[in-house]
């Protein structure tokens, strides 16, 4: 602590303790308990801090003698008293005074009116927490009756409450065995410490009774414990914990009257993940089958999603888990024709078929059940590593029939799949939550021979006017992903009609979509085409469609849609589209000259004039990577362009496109020392490199009027924006001063050039309060002319600039003095309670 904090703390602690003083910001109260957190983990942990503080331990008995206090200054100073005696030394001394009995005793808070106040009993476990890092305060807590308060705070009320003990509880359990740690066990006979004893005991009890409530609380805080270091670090009290109540969970697996099902599977799934149940052995194994088989479908599926994602799973326990999440897939496929006329998923099911028939046939669970399967299918197609190889194809055409059975353009035969039917019909859930696993599956490659009646189903949806917006653009996204794959295969084995018929379908789609009165049509068709041409772009039939369509037409018209949104996505789409359009030599249609300048021009208008961000940004980021693909043009033409650019992009409002000028300017000076001096990426003759002197590429700089705008962003009042200039303008120094040959300020300053340079090194250290500073000669610097453009990377103390541009903008208000301070004024002024805090 610092002297100045340390004369500010006893003014804190009395003021803090005067009930007659306003009550302080929860959030300078919570400040206020992180630093004492900091001093107390990161400094000596011995017990100066109370001792050279004496106003920490009269502020607690202050508090405590006060008939009626706060619940937030009572909750604080439980806080306080917790984490001061975190450490044996400061505990004992605190303990010397009584106070930490009147705290976490009998005769403190608890016992009290103020008890009624959740956050005091949160604060009071929150507290206990802090404390125990050391034997005495658990014994402490043992002998005033703590145990039964944190047992009773189990069950609160207050979520937050319930949530601090059960915690509690966990890191009781852990620490009273890291003494034990050492010592031989025997899972026959072993005697857990004293209060490990207490806590086992009261689960057990819990678990044993008639109360619904108790039974939870306890398998909720196994869960908890299992899930946490305990189930990895102590294996061994694992095994015995776990052999004193797998017979209780058994029995509650198999009573249809407990209401714990699923708090039983995410047990089971914790238990799983300790080390201690690695082997095939023993009666945990048979025990997650058990609950496989008795959980229904909705509590089972992530339990088996989570055994498959553990490697040392049995091989038969892996089976059964892909065959529960298999199961409602299966159901599907085989109530879609009757007689099936394919082959199911599944051999055999797990649990008993009618119970997944009868959850598809319910209106209120069909939706749900299909949407959790459907996930938990998404995140085992993401892994890299399934050591279970998926149905595909069958998984593929029960996807197929999922969503024709939502769009009603299935009619199945049997009795079931008509229920089902019924019960999906324009249900957005699930065709979303489809769409998104038949994405996921586009990357397998076994399901070739499903593709036509695949892309009939995907253009279904992307012609029904039927087709919500968000359901739209999943559908997008599938095609775009497939149409990948379809390339991909194409390419291979030479299906190229396959491959110009579905693109000729999907363009005509795209073209109506292009048109529609909704905005998030557009938007979506957009993304869809700027997608596909990442994708596709080097794809003769795509080049061929796309430009023999009017989506080229129709994109540029979006240019000037009403929705900004969309003005945006079509900046994005046409800048995508340049290099195949505009920009490429053999399409002479389209790419010629005029019709180039056209679209640059349009760009720029829209930069310079466009109400809204979203489309500003857009252009600034598609020139930015034209000018990276080098569609620009020779360097005369780019000098041009990028002078045009920044000239607009520097007085934006929206820092987010100044910012995106400044990528912009550092783009064309790395493109531009690489073309005009030696490029560390191509060989250059040193005859070739020694031909450029620094003066001519400071004139190409000059000439685009770079510095102006770097300087000038410097100063800008958003600071990402600085922190780009002052990146930018140090990696030009690095290169015209390679060997930090930096000119001596005093040696220049007597020259015109040199006073404008000393001018703009003192206005640059003001900031952001010089955020007008002119870039037009004013304070006599020529930000055009190379060489005072060399002196002024040479002499201005860049880096020093960059050290105050990347700290953090409250490193002097985040203080703990500035902290105490603001605690000061705030209390001392009744009337106005408003505290500057950070």
């Amino acid at each position: 602590m610092t002297r100045e904090c340390a004369l500010l703390l006893p003014g804190v602690c009395a003021a803090l303790a005067d009930p007659r003083q306003p009550g302080l910001d929860d959030t300078c109260l919570e400040k206020l308990l992180d630093w004492f957190r900091s001093l107390t983990w990161f400094a000596d942990p011995t017990v100066e801090l109370v001792q050279d503080n004496p106003c920490l331990a009269e502020l607690i008995t202050a508090v405590l003698a006060l008939p009626d206090p706060s619940p937030g200054i009572l909750s604080f100073t439980l806080q306080l008293g917790g984490i001061l005696a975190s450490a044996e030394s400061r505990f004992q001394h605190l303990q010397q005074e009584k106070l930490l009995e009147r705290l976490f005793g009998r005769e403190g808070p608890r016992g009290g009116a103020a008890w009624e106040d959740a956050s005091v009993r949160s604060a009071w476990a929150r507290a206990v927490h802090s404390m125990l890092h050391h034997q005495p305060a658990l014994l402490l807590l043992c002998s005033t009756g703590g145990m039964d308060v944190i047992f009773t705070l189990q069950g609160d009320p207050s979520l937050f409450v319930a949530s601090a003990a059960s915690q509690l509880l966990v890191h009781m359990l852990t620490f009273s065995l890291e003494s034990e740690t050492s010592k031989a066990l025997s899972t026959k006979d072993c005697d857990w410490p004293a209060c490990a004893q207490m806590i086992v005991k009261h689960i057990k009890e819990s678990l044993q009774s008639s109360s619904a409530s108790r039974i939870e609380q306890s398998l909720k805080l196994l869960s908890s414990l299992f899930g946490s270091c305990f189930g990895s670090c102590y294996a061994a009290w694992t095994e015995v914990l776990w052999l004193d109540i797998a017979k209780q969970i058994e029995s509650f697996l198999l009573e249809e009257t407990v209401q714990a099902q699923p708090v039983l599977a995410n047990l089971l799934l914790n238990v799983a993940r300790s080390p201690v149940f690695c082997g095939t052995e023993g009666s945990f194994w048979p025990l997650v089958t058990s609950a496989l088989e008795h959980l229904t479908p909705v509590q089972a599926g992530p339990l088996a999603v989570g055994l498959l994602k553990l490697c040392k799973c049995p091989q038969d326990v892996r089976i059964q888990a892909l065959t529960v999440l298999l199961q409602p897939m299966d159901c599907i496929l085989r109530a879609a024709s009757q007689p099936l006329e394919c082959a199911g998923l599944l051999d055999e099911s797990v649990s008993d078929p009618v119970t997944v028939e009868s959850l598809l046939s319910s209106k209120t669970s069909c939706a749900g059940l299909l949407c959790q399967t459907l996930a938990h299918l998404e995140k085992l197609l993401s892994l890299k590593h399934l050591r279970e190889d998926l149905p595909c194809v069958s998984l593929l055409r029960s996807l197929m029939t999922i969503l024709q059975f939502c769009n009603g353009f299935l009619s199945p035969a049997s009795p079931l799949g008509s229920t089902i039917s019924r019960n999906l019909i324009n249900c957005f859930r699930v065709q979303k939550s489809a769409l998104d696993v038949l994405a996921a599956l586009s990357e397998k490659k076994d399901c070739d021979t499903l593709l036509g009646s695949l892309f009939d189903v995907l253009l279904t949806y992307l012609q029904s006017p039927n087709t919500s917006p968000t359901v739209l653009k999943k559908t997008f996204q599938a095609t775009s992903k497939w149409l990948v794959h379809l390339q991909e295969l194409s390419s291979s084995n030479s299906q190229w009609q396959q491959t110009e018929k579905i693109l000729e379908d999907v363009f005509v789609v795209l073209q109506k979509r292009l048109c529609s009165p909704c905005w998030e049509v557009r938007d979506s068709s957009l993304e869809f085409l700027t997608a596909m041409v990442k994708s596709l772009r080097e794809q003769k039939e795509f080049r061929q469609c796309l430009l023999s369509s009017e989506v080229l037409r129709l994109t540029e018209n979006l240019l000037e849609d009403p929705e900004s949104y969309v003005r945006a996505s079509a900046v994005t789409a046409v800048g995508h589209l340049a290099p195949v359009t505009y920009f490429a030599p053999e399409s002479p249609h389209l790419g010629n000259q005029y019709n180039r300048e056209s679209i640059v021009a349009k760009l720029q208008e829209i930069l310079s004039t466009d109400s809204e961000g979203f489309p500003r940004r857009a252009v600034i980021s598609i020139f930015t990577k034209w000018l990276r693909e080098g569609c620009t043009g020779q360097l005369e033409d780019t000098e041009q362009f990028v002078s045009r650019v920044i000239q607009t992009v520097e007085h934006d409002l929206d820092w987010e496109v100044r910012l995106g000028g400044l990528e912009l300017v550092e783009v064309f000076c790395s493109q531009t020392i690489c073309q005009l001096a030696q490029c560390p990426y191509a060989p250059v003759s040193s005859a070739d490199a020694s031909s450029t002197t620094p003066n001519e590429l400071l004139q190409v700089f000059c000439r685009a009027k770079l510095f102006g705008f770097l300087f000038g962003s410097l100063c800008d009042c958003d600071k990402p924006v600085g922190q780009r200039a002052c990146d930018v303008l140090v990696g030009l120094r690095g290169h015209f001063y390679p060997m930090s040959t930096l000119e001596n300020p005093q040696e220049i300053e007597d020259s015109p050039a040199g006073r404008g340079i000393a001018w703009l090194q003192r206005t640059l250290r003001q900031g952001s309060l010089a955020q007008n500073f002119p870039t037009d000669g004013g304070g006599g610097v020529d930000f055009q002319d190379p060489e005072s453009m060399m002196l002024a990377l040479g002499a201005i103390d860049l880096l020093e600039l960059h050290d105050e541009l990347n700290k953090s903008s409250d490193h002097v208000e985040e203080s703990p003095q500035s902290l105490l301070q603001d605690i000061l004024a705030a209390v001392g002024t009744i009337e106005d309670n408003e505290v500057d805090c950070y």
